[in-house]
């Protein structure tokens, strides 16, 4: 099992930045390819970005491509997003996920995803 605990999230005004770290620990973590998600109320969860094993490729949902970037650190076991330019649609709960063991590439799939963090609550007021 792999555990995944999110931090970083809060309110922010329009425009502003925050920065959302996911924490995992559990079976050895060096491998699985990792992404954000983020859900509202009454809606799907949708793909934010992804990251494979290595950090060299990252793929973003259109909406978020040149003001959110994800990246990695293997050596601590940990993934983040870097958020800016933040908008009032930002606003959800973010989700980080983890791919099932020995699938180290990225995947904008949320079907792709063996394991889930709790989420942390992103609120951007206008």
């Amino acid at each position: 099992q792999v555990q995944l605990v999110e931090s970083g999230g809060g309110l922010v005004q329009a425009g502003g930045s925050l920065r959302l770290s996911c924490a995992a620990s559990g079976r050895t973590f060096s491998r699985p390819g990792m992404g954000w998600f983020r859900q509202t109320p009454g809606e799907e969860r949708e793909f934010v970005a992804t990251i494979n094993w290595s950090g060299s490729t990252t793929y973003y949902t259109d909406s978020v491509k040149g003001r959110f970037s994800i990246s990695r650190d293997n050596a601590n076991n940990t993934v983040s997003l870097q958020m800016g330019s933040l908008k009032p649609e930002d606003s959800a709960v973010y989700y980080c996920a983890a791919r099932s063991y020995g699938l180290s590439s990225a995947s904008m799939s949320r079907h792709d995803y063996g394991f889930w963090g709790q989420g942390t609550q992103v609120t951007v007021s206008s």
